[in-house]
């Protein structure tokens, strides 16, 4: 799952710990690897489990049946963290269950949770960045912030090195408008005046590693990119590329839709991403998702093997 970016780590041979081996974390870990450092992490799935280990990663299991018996064995020698589990309820499982044992490791430096833009809450179609109080107006959003407010109240009361990153509707190699075409799911909804932002993953990987090489502990980065778009023109182009004719248009009133997917609709903003240009220095590999899809046509066997394993714990729920 490697993928080219024009930055690189200033560190070598440090320790990065992923809670949520997902997709992000699997190609920024390739990135990492291949400077020298140790990947270790956590997944819910035993198959996906030894897939990574077989690819040099130290990877345990870790859901409401399967705990860290060792953590601070585990933890030993960690230098970065990085946070992607999906929360429920409670917040952030590792938060719920490790924070305190996180917050005690020696070494660490640099650590990221991995929220979204969608603790913003509708804008009516607003540019809105990080000065934005946070208003969030789904379950989804709500519980990235409260999980954001608990890795917020331990970088206060014990000084973590926490950095929030807030992405938008993140695809890449495998997990694109690219794909859903390919499998005939793709519908072109129209819902009047409304766009949405997008990043890529190579961008992600990018801006994670920039951090690490400057943190800045307690800042808070939108990930997006420069183009909000209706999403039923992302579609059209991604049939031009393949060559399939696009569906039809439907009008999102008529459209009949599962409450997940409605509830992306509901949110309208343009997401401002001025402030990692001027503190990151990033420049976005894909600043529009025309430029983005166009990586998505090939997409290698490991990526292929690891994305059947996200769909299998995706649809296990």
């Amino acid at each position: 799952m490697q993928i080219d970016i024009p930055v690189r780590p200033v560190a070598r041979d440090k320790k990065l710990f992923c809670f949520g081996f997902g997709y992000t974390a699997a190609f920024l870990s390739a990135v990492l690897k291949s400077y020298g450092w140790s990947i270790g992490g956590t997944t819910t799935d035993p198959e996906k489990c030894e897939f990574l280990r077989n690819m040099g990663y130290d990877v345990i299991l870790f859901d409401h049946s399967h705990s860290i018996q060792a953590p601070a064995e585990t933890f030993d020698g960690v230098t970065h963290v990085l946070l992607s589990i999906p929360p429920n309820d409670q917040g952030d499982p590792a938060f719920t269950v490790y924070g305190h044992d996180i917050a005690a490791i020696p070494t660490l430096e640099w650590m990221a949770y991995l929220s979204t833009t969608g603790v913003y809450g509708n804008q009516n179609g607003a540019w809105v960045d990080e000065s934005a109080p946070p208003n969030p107006d789904s379950r989804r959003g709500s519980l990235r912030l409260k999980a954001e407010q608990q890795w917020q109240s331990l970088y206060l009361q014990a000084g973590l090195p926490l950095h929030i990153f807030r992405l938008s509707g993140i695809y890449g190699p495998g997990r694109s408008a690219i794909d859903t075409v390919r499998t005939g799911q793709a519908r072109r909804i129209e819902k009047k005046g409304h766009v949405f932002n997008r990043i890529h993953v190579a961008d992600i990987v990018q801006a994670i590693i920039l951090s690490m090489n400057q943190p800045n502990a307690g800042a808070i980065y939108n990930l997006a990119d420069d183009l909000p778009s209706p999403a039923h023109e992302v579609i059209s182009y991604a049939c031009a590329l393949v060559g399939i004719e696009p569906p039809p248009v439907i009008d999102f009133d008529q459209a009949e839709l599962a409450p997940m997917v409605r509830s992306f609709y509901k949110d309208n903003k343009r997401v401002s991403n001025a402030r990692i240009k001027q503190e990151l220095g990033i420049h976005l590999m894909y600043p529009d998702y025309k430029r983005g899809l166009q990586t998505c046509i090939h997409v290698t066997e490991d990526t292929k093997t690891f994305l059947n394993f996200e769909t299998k714990i995706q649809g296990n729920g």
